[in-house]
């Protein structure tokens, strides 16, 4: 409100939102009640009905659904929110994680196993991710709506589910790992989100192109030749399975799942552009 929305209207992003429709109580009724997007018999119903063109009864549909869509501003200020968020908690783990054995040698995630102690660094970093995420898990609901709103309800239980199972169970350390991780991809998204929002059209597909390599790289690559080996053999080889070391890997597996969707969605998109010479 203070610094996203001042910076938004800097850039040229004007609070103006779409041509609105003009009132009309019967097709305000049918688009409430029974269809936002009507077929031609019942286009053709309410012409006759209300002595109107049918295109400008459609017409009049579309720009009532439009209505109904947030601003550009709107967009520009969520997403800044999160680009935020996502940078300056990125940089603290990175910074955190650098000077700690885990990183360099994942084995360490488990040796004296269950017995590590928690730092407050360590704590802090579990503790603000957690909250984040219980808040995007509630936001989402009053949020802009958009397409993948199912898989990132799945991607925001299974997050939720895995950072309260680590912290409860004292796998602290593959957890900062995991948070770090999904952390280093999702700032640039963001940044590519504001620049389109800007019509930085040339910075918006460079940010983009960045955003998958590095996505594709870490998701594809890095998450489960580094992460889901240690948390599947070399766990399994120092300190063996355990009850709730099935629940812990199928969240994991379950996360790597999303992350193949999202991928196969990110390299269309890429092709799309490149085709078009635009995302």
């Amino acid at each position: 409100r203070f610094i996203a929305r001042p910076c938004a209207i800097n850039l040229g992003i004007q609070d103006s939102g779409p041509h609105r429709a003009q009132p009309n109580a019967i097709l305000e009724k049918v688009f409430t009640s029974i269809t936002k997007s009507p077929d031609g018999k019942r286009l053709e119903g309410l012409s006759k009905q209300l002595d109107w063109d049918v295109r400008k009864i459609q017409r009049w549909f579309r720009h009532r659904r439009n209505q109904d869509k947030p601003t550009t501003l709107t967009k520009f200020c969520e997403s800044m929110w999160r680009f935020t968020f996502y940078l300056s908690i990125f940089f603290y783990g990175i910074r955190f994680l650098w000077t700690v054995p885990w990183f360099w040698d994942t084995r360490q995630c488990w040796y004296n196993y269950p017995f590590q102690p928690l730092t407050s660094r360590l704590y802090y970093y579990y503790i603000l991710e957690l909250a984040f995420y219980w808040s995007l898990m509630f936001s989402q609901f009053t949020d802009i709506k958009r397409k993948d709103f199912l898989i990132m309800f799945v991607h925001h239980l299974a997050t939720i589910g895995l950072i309260t199972f680590s912290y409860m169970n004292n796998m602290v350390r593959v957890g900062t790992l995991v948070l770090c991780l999904h952390d280093a991809s999702d700032f640039l998204l963001e940044a590519a989100k504001l620049a389109n929002y800007a019509k930085y059209q040339r910075l918006c597909d460079a940010f983009f192109m960045l955003f998958g390599v590095v996505f594709i790289v870490t998701r594809l690559g890095i998450y489960p030749f580094w992460i889901l080996n240690t948390t599947l053999f070399e766990s399994w080889e120092l300190i063996g399975p355990y009850p709730s070391w099935w629940l812990f890997n199928g969240l994991l597996i379950t996360l790597q799942f999303l992350h193949i969707i999202w991928s196969y969605l990110i390299i269309r998109t890429a092709y799309k552009a490149l085709v078009r010479g635009k995302v």
